[in-house]
């Protein structure tokens, strides 16, 4: 394809280019919105029916590490933002130290999560035939707070009171957890990617307030997922919370 420095032939300027690559994104996004609409319905229906088994499944979460993330992919946005706005100024050197913040607080994030989902596997809260809900407050580690471990054996027991398929009812808690936050921790490995390519091409200081597209328009993608995350933790995390 004919390409004149970063104008490719189809259009008659980067303005013009600039715009059906922005319009192309947002058409994208919209796509992932359904995409995730139609998993956060399911949540929401499961939810209503096993009102119960879900909230003792989000009280097994790590509250602590899931608020860290939240504030980690904040912080996120904001050093995408500020590359944006640093490519769109002209601030060369600024770009890529923006890029670099970005990725390495995308990167503590895929770190958290990876210890979230190891405490998932030393819990037994994997879904499948070692899924147990009691498995944590049945054999404590040393490290547990033992108020902690007694407050949840009490609430599991109440719960299995209540429902006694409760702990089948919780795995389909897991399952969409695992599901939701996999694929959220999807896109932000293919973010990683895209802000790895975009650090290569800052460094050698193509970007300008000429032109600077994909940065923009990586920005809007990592943008999207935060915001998923953003309504994956209340979800998730928050709901039945009393402790």
């Amino acid at each position: 394809m004919h390409r004149t420095g970063e104008l490719y032939g189809q259009f008659q300027t980067l303005e013009q280019q600039k715009e059906s690559a922005t319009l192309g994104m947002w058409i994208f996004l919209v796509t992932e919105v359904l995409f995730f609409g139609g998993m956060f319905l399911t949540y929401t229906i499961n939810r209503h029916y096993f009102f119960t088994a879900f909230g003792i499944g989000s009280n097994t979460l790590d509250i602590t590490l899931g608020t860290v993330n939240t504030i980690v992919l904040i912080m996120s946005s904001f050093t995408m933002a500020m590359a944006v706005w640093s490519a769109q100024t002209g601030k060369k050197k600024l770009v890529p130290l923006f890029l670099i913040l970005t990725l390495s607080l995308g990167c503590v994030f895929l770190g958290i999560k990876f210890v979230e989902y190891k405490q998932k596997f030393e819990h037994h809260l994997i879904p499948g035939r070692n899924f147990d809900i009691t498995y944590r407050s049945s054999r404590p580690a040393p490290g547990d707070d033992p108020k902690e471990i007694a407050l949840e054996k009490e609430e599991v027991e109440k719960a299995l009171a209540s429902d006694p398929d409760a702990d089948s009812h919780a795995q389909l808690y897991f399952s969409l957890y695992f599901a939701m936050t996999g694929l959220h921790a999807l896109h932000m490995l293919v973010g990683v990617g895209l802000i790895v390519w975009l650090i290569k091409a800052s460094l050698r200081g193509r970007f300008t307030p000429q032109y600077n597209t994909p940065v923009e328009i990586v920005g809007l993608y990592w943008h999207f997922v935060d915001i998923v995350w953003i309504y994956l933790f209340p979800l998730l995390y928050l709901i039945d919370r009393h402790r």
